[in-house]
């Protein structure tokens, strides 16, 4: 994931609402975890594993920091409405106007989940393995063009307020 704009639940969350029929999409804790937990509480604290990885004490973010997955179980649900196209006729009203009616013709599912299921998780595979993919061409293209750790301390960056060439023009003094 990214830390701003392509962040890995933005991600998610996406291909998700582009599923037919999805009202609702929430990660983690979500709408209940807002209502219920302060900050301190949500908060999902790294700690030091017995192999020597890193994990969390708690999953409140689903899995997802800063926009960035953090190696814990990426956890999100999801709200389908319930299909449009009933069995009884519906009342409505035409392009003019004027009063009519619907009538469903054929045969519809009388809920989508049981569908919904491998969908969700084919889009969740194609938006982790996209998110994998194009972090395995950033380390590939930094250690080709050896990108990481290469750029002056002069060149502009700014460090406590003071940009590279003010503090070299300080040192001169």
């Amino acid at each position: 994931g990214e830390p701003c704009f392509d962040k890995l639940e933005a991600k998610l969350a996406h291909a998700m609402l582009s599923i037919p029929a999805t009202k609702g999409f929430e990660i983690g804790s979500g709408f209940s975890g807002v209502k219920t937990m302060r900050g301190s509480q949500h908060n999902d604290m790294f700690y030091a594993k017995k192999d020597g990885s890193l994990g969390t004490k708690t999953n409140n973010s689903g899995g997802i920091q800063g926009g960035i997955s953090n190696g814990e179980t990426i956890v999100f649900r999801i709200a389908f409405k319930p299909p449009s196209t009933i069995g009884s006729d519906q009342t409505t009203v035409d392009f003019k106007g004027e009063n009519t009616t619907l009538a469903a013709k054929g045969r519809h599912d009388p809920c989508v989940v049981p569908r919904a299921v491998p969908i969700v998780e084919t889009m969740t595979a194609l938006v982790v393995m996209d998110a994998a993919l194009t972090q395995l061409g950033r380390e590939s293209a930094s250690k080709k063009y050896q990108v990481v750790g290469k750029v002056k301390k002069s060149a502009g960056v700014k460090r406590n307020g003071v940009a590279g060439e003010e503090r070299q023009a300080k040192r001169k003094k």
